[in-house]
């Protein structure tokens, strides 16, 4: 009898912990979970896949660039309602100037495939009045295409943009930077004699119809002839221009990467044949993570005031840079990715100084389905948030707002996730060799605007979501 009543006891238990992780289970309907954020307006981006957004203040409007990954497999070709036919995924243009009505212009296709291996996934935009070359007219976009090119479009009328330059003959591409002011351009690509799917190839955009090649660039055993073990891939770059002479490297996705510090004027005038002594000679510092950890965004923040150390002698202010994992396993299948930042005040000897993550029981995130951790931060420099308030997008934790004026403490101020829709792709994990879905938001990216708008786009095809900040995070921006 007694061990009948622990079968029923036990079986009603596991009733109501299945119904108490269903109930956490958010659902379409539910409304966003948010605070001190709030949405202003969103954008379905024909249910495609979202990777990079760049917004642009081009005339008297505000233009957002968006980058897609391939398709899937239930759908490779989304239908582009505009034309009516079915297109790859690539390139969505959005007039955000009244976030709350956003318009959708156009759809530029991008390379046939699905997911990592098709798509557009990475987006630029510089004036022409900007580069030092180029028509003064013209506003251009320069884009990757798939895995096999990096393309350049005159986007001056957003709704009819036009070819200007193609790079190709790539093996993979992805998170370029490109200097509006001298129009040096850091493109990751795969170049074909290289023996890691990612490195850097520099060019000189100045005048984007001529680009000029400047070097190909990577770590030493990455080149052409090399033999032995293989060092990481790149992800990403970031440079200060001229003025700051430097460039910021990020190595690695979701373990063994670093963030690499370059002098930018050896990388560009230097030696360029690729040997390891060529290779070396710019680099400043390498500052490795742990085992567990890669380095998908690394946002240099120099010259931050300090205001703990404001009586000391020195080191009133500090140069930090904010290094952004990438999770890339869903239902928590890896060590957690996070966010870190580094004091690199003595380049030679970065150090790393404080870490930031979403707790996990906060919204029982691995139970959600799909990916938890981080990803990216915003990437803009403009005066509105800049070594103020950061925006980290976390997967199906959504968008989280953090406090980063005293980056050896940062602190979370806000977040916002949004409601899963109709369009909300699943995701899936193996068990017992069998797929277990679940239906989750996936924010994949996020930037924002000089007005102090944040715009997160999703990876699982929930489309693009307007947000501005409220209340206590609000005012950490000085905002109105």
């Amino acid at each position: 009898m007694g061990g009948r009543v622990t079968a029923v006891c036990c079986t009603f238990l596991l009733v109501l912990l299945a119904h108490a992780a269903s109930a956490q289970q958010p659902k379409i309907g539910d409304p966003p979970e948010a605070s001190n954020m709030r949405l202003v307006g969103t954008s379905d981006l024909q249910a495609r896949s979202a990777y990079q957004p760049t917004i642009h203040h081009q005339g008297d409007r505000w233009i957002a660039y968006i980058g897609h990954h391939g398709g899937t497999d239930d759908i490779p070709d989304p239908v582009n309602p505009m034309t009516g036919k079915a297109e790859p995924n690539g390139t969505s243009i959005v007039d955000v100037t009244d976030p709350a009505h956003s318009r959708y212009l156009r759809h530029i296709p991008g390379q046939e495939g699905k997911y990592e291996s098709g798509g557009a996934q990475m987006v630029r935009i510089c004036d022409g009045k900007d580069l030092p070359k180029g028509d003064r007219n013209a506003v251009y976009m320069l884009r990757t295409f798939g895995s096999e090119a990096h393309e350049i479009w005159n986007v001056a009328d957003p709704a009819n943009p036009v070819l200007v330059t193609r790079i190709g003959g790539l093996k993979d591409t992805h998170k370029n930077f490109w200097e509006c002011s001298t129009g040096i351009a850091f493109l990751v690509s795969g170049a074909p004699d290289w023996r890691t799917r990612r490195m850097t190839q520099i060019y000189d955009f100045s005048d984007p119809a001529h680009p000029v090649k400047i070097r190909d660039f990577g770590l030493p055993g990455q080149e052409p002839g090399a033999t032995g073990a293989v060092p990481t891939e790149l992800h990403g770059p970031i440079s200060t221009g001229p003025q700051g002479n430097r460039v910021y490297f990020g190595y690695g996705t979701n373990k063994g990467g670093f963030l690499q510090i370059v002098d930018r004027d050896k990388l560009l005038n230097g030696p360029k044949e690729p040997t390891p002594d060529n290779l070396t000679f710019p680099e400043i510092a390498r500052m490795p993570l742990s085992a567990m950890n890669g380095a998908h965004t690394v946002f240099p923040m120099l010259g931050m005031p300090i205001a703990e150390f404001v009586h000391d002698k020195d080191g009133k202010s500090r140069d930090i840079v904010m290094i952004v994992d990438e999770a890339i396993l869903n239902e928590c299948g890896e060590a957690r990715q996070m966010v870190w930042f580094a004091d690199v005040t003595t380049e030679t000897r970065p150090m790393m100084i404080s870490s930031y993550t979403v707790p996990e029981a906060s919204g029982s995130f691995c139970d959600r389905g799909g990916r938890f951790g981080s990803h990216s931060s915003n990437e803009s420099m403009a005066p509105v948030y800049y070594k103020k308030l950061a925006f980290i997008a976390f997967f199906n934790a959504g968008v989280r707002a953090l406090d980063i004026r005293d980056p050896y403490h940062p602190r979370e101020v806000g977040y916002f996730i949004p409601s899963i829709t109709a369009a909300t792709d699943k995701r899936c994990v193996t068990i017992d060799g069998a797929d277990r879905c679940k239906v989750a938001i996936q924010t994949n990216n996020v930037e924002t605007d000089e007005r102090g708008y944040i715009y997160a786009v999703d990876r699982a095809n929930t489309g693009l979501h307007i947000l501005e900040l409220t209340g206590a995070a609000r005012a950490v921006a000085g905002l109105p």
